[in-house]
């Protein structure tokens, strides 16, 4: 799984007109799953998602999580993230995972963050969607999973 996080003060997304998710102070999470993503992985995203310290203290340094903070999650199916741009100039998604599939892992790791107790809003799966944020630093990350040599999911 591909997640690109951006610490946002707002963030919202659109739908036909409607608005479909809106959150304040918290992480936009624009979600990517490859062919060999399972739960595990959506799992294990989640938690560092809800856990990374990227948000500031008191001393203005970045020591505290989303949990720490109560923020909100607006996540957003974003199968462009699995991209492949090596060849030619037109982007093959072979490494994007079917739709079901995506859909699936996508909504199950939606229910892994709320289950962590971060409120999560949400996009529309495959839907042309609108997407408004204000990016707070600007702080944005790429977490990608993968096995580590004991076959547990780990960050790349």
């Amino acid at each position: 799984m591909k997640a690109l996080i951006q610490r946002v003060k707002y963030a919202k997304v659109t739908v036909g007109g409607q608005v479909t998710g809106s959150i304040g102070q918290g992480l936009l999470i624009l979600l990517g799953v490859m062919p060999e993503d399972d739960e595990k992985f959506a799992d294990y995203l989640a938690d560092r998602c809800a856990g990374l310290r990227i948000f500031e203290d008191e001393q203005g340094k970045m020591n505290r999580s989303l949990l720490d903070i109560g923020g909100a999650a607006l996540v957003v199916s974003q199968f462009t993230l699995c991209a492949d741009v090596s060849a030619g100039r037109r982007p093959s998604f072979s490494g994007a995972a079917h739709p079901e599939k995506a859909d699936a892992l996508y909504e199950y790791f939606k229910n892994a963050l709320e289950k962590l107790g971060v409120h999560t809003a949400s996009g529309v799966f495959a839907a042309d969607m609108l997407v408004e944020l204000g990016n707070d630093g600007p702080v944005t990350m790429m977490l990608e999973t993968t096995l580590n040599s004991a076959g547990k999911p780990a960050l790349k």
